[in-house]
């Protein structure tokens, strides 16, 4: 009997039993999606009801076709995404380097806060730092000492808790189903521009869509042969986030538009939706909701620590110490994935107690906007150049749905940075 959940080499995957191998889109897609994503979905329900539905689906399939585009570069060429980058030039190391670095030290603060808020809420007897600095150390932990198989597993049951208590509070509000299929017809609302934009962009879409590449060699498909099996867990995974994502804003149409509720930006705002439900649901499902939103961060802080600790671990394989491809093999085990570990971790705590220096956000915000068209320019480039088997490069389909990605991840970033500058 075969062990699906084992990784394995790269030969020639199974005939059947495609379905048992997904694993790395669920974490992936679990990764990308964050508190602060569900409350800008939220938000978007709560302003403009059901109008912006169909933004989200398309937000979906933009996210399928950068994640796919990663992975395929990996699985072609059998090697990685900085090895592709190190190839258009130093100036990537140099983006790279000093982005990565920032990112990191100043998300880890943040993801640690938005764990501690549902923390907090459901066992009040330590204070909010304190419970941010439990969770950055037990994922920290959690990270170090496991292997892909049992960090896949983990992530596993994290965004199928999410995903059961999102969508059964979605189901617990009576949808209008009607106005839902009338939000799948493309239209802006007046002042909507910005956040449909947003929930295009926004939700699901981070650094990590840049590792989904490494989390599909870890699993052990390493060459063009997994192709079909890859796509396949690319698409159910951001199929089952469009549905997490709309049961979203289902929640924020039907109980906030109406109620003209608003909520609090970022990750707060869950909080003020846990406040609302259990006004109306009373305590039960209020405590449920808690713990999906403890779900929602978690799955993000352990996807983050373990994705990116392994594209710094590649970065500085590649790009520090000019190794060839071939070394990508045991990154989570080298001493760069291990301190970027700590760097997540341990360092951002002075900025829990301090809170974030403006300078340092000012200079995270434009390094932040930035990333998303570099990773969809960037595709781009590599898909379509020698450095792919002709028969991997990317067709009008790929081309086009990475060229919308682009040009929206463009529009994002310049409103992003005249947000800052002004």
């Amino acid at each position: 009997m075969n062990d699906h959940s084992k990784p394995r080499d790269a030969g020639m995957p199974p005939r059947t039993g495609h379905w048992k191998l997904i694993g790395p889109g669920i974490v992936a897609a679990a990764t990308g999606v964050g508190a602060g994503d569900l409350v800008a979905t939220l938000i978007a329900g709560s302003r403009f009801g059901y109008a912006l539905l169909w933004a989200a689906v398309i937000g979906c399939i933009v996210k399928i076709a950068l994640a796919e585009g990663a992975a395929r570069y990996h699985l072609a060429t059998g090697t990685t995404m900085l090895d592709g980058w190190r190839s258009l030039g130093r100036w990537t190391s140099w983006y790279f380097g000093i982005y990565i670095l920032i990112w990191g030290f100043v998300y880890g603060a943040t993801a640690m806060s938005a764990t501690a808020l549902p923390l907090a809420a459901l066992f009040p007897f330590l204070p909010l730092w304190g419970w941010a600095i439990i969770s950055g150390l037990v994922c920290a932990g959690f990270v170090w000492a496991n292997k892909y198989e049992v960090f896949e597993s983990t992530m596993k049951v994290l965004i199928g808790l999410m995903f059961l208590i999102v969508v059964g509070v979605a189901l617990l509000v009576v949808p209008d189903v009607g106005a839902a299929l009338t939000g799948l017809i493309p239209t802006v609302p007046p002042g909507a521009t910005i956040y449909t934009l947003g929930l295009i962009g926004g939700v699901g879409g981070t650094i990590t869509m840049a590792a989904y590449g490494y989390w599909v060699n870890a699993k052990g498909w390493r060459s063009p042969a997994w192709m079909g099996v890859m796509r396949l867990d690319n698409r159910v995974s951001y199929a089952v986030t469009g549905i997490f994502v709309i049961a979203m804003l289902v929640i924020g149409a039907e109980m906030l538009y109406s109620a003209q509720i608003a909520l609090s930006s970022g990750d707060r705002g869950l909080l003020d939706l846990d406040e609302v439900l259990r006004d109306r649901f009373g305590p039960i499902v209020s405590k449920l909701f808690l713990i999906g939103f403890c779900a929602t961060a978690l799955s993000s802080i352990l996807g983050v620590w373990h994705g990116v600790s392994l594209l710094f671990a590649d970065f500085w394989r590649n790009h520090v110490k000019g190794e060839v491809a071939d070394t990508r093999e045991g990154l989570d085990r080298t001493p760069a994935f291990r301190f970027f570990i700590f760097w997540l971790t341990i360092p951002p705590m002075v900025l829990l107690a301090f809170g974030r220096p403006f300078a340092l956000v000012v200079l995270y915000g434009a390094l932040g906007a930035f990333f998303m068209p570099f990773l969809a320019l960037t595709l781009i480039w590599l898909l379509n150049s020698s450095r792919v088997p002709k028969e991997w490069r990317s067709g009008w389909l790929s081309n086009g749905l990475l060229g919308i990605a682009a040009a929206l991840f463009v529009v994002l970033c310049l409103n992003e940075i005249w947000g800052l500058l002004s």
